[in-house]
């Protein structure tokens, strides 16, 4: 009985509708309705859930075959995605354009071949192309260029094992004639941080630069054995003959610019420590 009468009260709710509809169109006398966007999608998704001949008994203001074209143009228009489709192939996922920059950065003598054939053996397929315009639009030159120009912080990390640092810092010391000032010369390993102290002098000069390179190039206990390269700074006493002589021995002298402290930080931060005791 419930039933019954739900039934009977919808179709007259329908009936009613439907007659309003055909008063509505009587009283515009066939002009044409404007409907506003947000009309449209509202009666498409309302129609979609109603068959064309329920569509045709209740005489809707417009054809179903216009509802159904509604129905595409607005309430489907978020499934389509064609609008925020690129041209040619979708880019490659972050995490796979991070690991191409970082193995170039970290191996700065790996071509685009080389850069392509280490990735797909982590089990990544990458083009030889799409790694060079990774690069490119990290602005990472090609494999030659970036031997020559080289970042300084990559310098550091390619050779960590083969670069030792020296500098000389100054202290001042209470004799019988009064405050003297020496100069400490300190060379580091900048692998393991060790420190030695090559050599203690009122004013360091050319010959005794020569005797501390010899002590420290030595092939039984030298402290640059296995050091490819020194950094140092300009000063004077570091002459053409001292650094010929770390290049002869195998240890490159690396000569940092004028007024740069910031490129030998690990000497540095030990004079300070010093200092400050």
């Amino acid at each position: 009985m419930i039933a019954g009468w739900i039934n009977r009260h919808q179709q007259a709710v329908i009936a009613y509708q439907r007659e309003e509809t055909k008063v509505l169109r009587e009283m515009l006398g066939g002009k044409r309705l404007r409907f506003t966007d947000g009309q449209r999608r509202r009666l498409a998704l309302k129609a979609k859930a109603l068959s064309r001949f329920t569509l045709r008994e209740l005489g809707p203001l417009v054809t179903p075959d216009t509802l159904c074209g509604w129905f595409r143009k607005y309430a489907g228009a978020k499934y389509d995605s064609s609008g925020k489709r690129r041209p040619g192939r979708p880019p490659k996922p972050q995490h796979i354009r991070d690991l191409v920059v970082r193995l170039a950065k970290e191996n700065t003598s790996w071509g685009y071949t080389k850069l392509r054939d280490v990735i797909f053996t982590l089990g990544h397929e990458i083009g030889r192309t799409t790694v060079r315009r990774i690069l490119a639009e990290d602005g990472i030159e090609p494999a030659p260029e970036r031997r020559k120009h080289m970042p300084w912080a990559t310098f550091l990390k390619t050779h960590w094992g083969a670069i030792a640092a020296m500098d000389f810092f100054k202290v001042e010391v209470m004799t019988l004639v009064g405050p003297v000032r020496y100069s400490v010369l300190v060379v580091m390993d900048l692998e393991t941080r060790h420190v030695e102290v090559a050599g203690i002098v009122r004013e360091a000069y050319e010959k005794w630069m020569i005797q501390i390179v010899r002590h420290l190039t030595d092939a039984v206990d030298g402290f640059l054995i296995g050091k490819t390269y020194v950094i140092m700074d300009r000063d004077p006493v570091f002459t053409a003959r001292v650094r010929d002589m770390l290049s002869h021995a195998g240890a490159k002298p690396i000569r940092l610019p004028r007024r740069s402290p910031n490129l030998n930080p690990f000497v540095e931060r030990v004079i300070g420590s010093v200092r400050r005791v």
